[in-house]
């Protein structure tokens, strides 16, 4: 039998499912993300980044406005080496009030650009590294 290795398993963030609440004007995008193996230190701040990104992006692209992210993760672990960081994390005071604005509608999901991609008021703390668990 041969060996698993990392290309035959599905990506982390694996299962998408997308669900429209209401009606009309009031009818909303939801996104149900299933994440089968998650780091929390490392890996989940831009998948649920990303994952809110695609939901703007596809709610836009069939004319609706987007509405909640429910995240569920399998795997779920916090490596010991990666504790600090998120102690030094949660002690975090946010800063500004980031808002994204998409400013261009392509034709198609594929068509977007990093210009049609704006942050208003976003003010950035210092980074916080941390080594890659293995």
């Amino acid at each position: 039998m041969p060996s698993l290795t990392a290309w035959h398993c599905p990506p982390c963030h694996k299962t998408y499912q997308f669900h429209v609440a209401g009606e009309g004007a009031d009818a909303r995008l939801n996104c149900l993300l299933y994440q089968r193996s998650c780091d929390v230190a490392l890996g989940l701040p831009f998948n649920l980044w990303s994952a809110a990104l695609l939901t703007r992006m596809i709610a836009q692209q069939v004319g609706m406005e987007a509405g909640e992210l429910v995240w569920m993760g399998g795997d779920v672990h916090l490596y010991l080496n990666h504790a600090q960081l998120i102690e030094e994390q949660l002690v975090r005071q946010p800063q500004g009030h980031p808002r994204l604005e998409i400013v261009r509608q392509p034709e198609t999901i594929f068509d977007y650009r990093i210009e049609d991609f704006v942050v208003h008021d976003y003010a950035p703390l210092p980074p916080i590294s941390a080594p890659v668990a293995v």
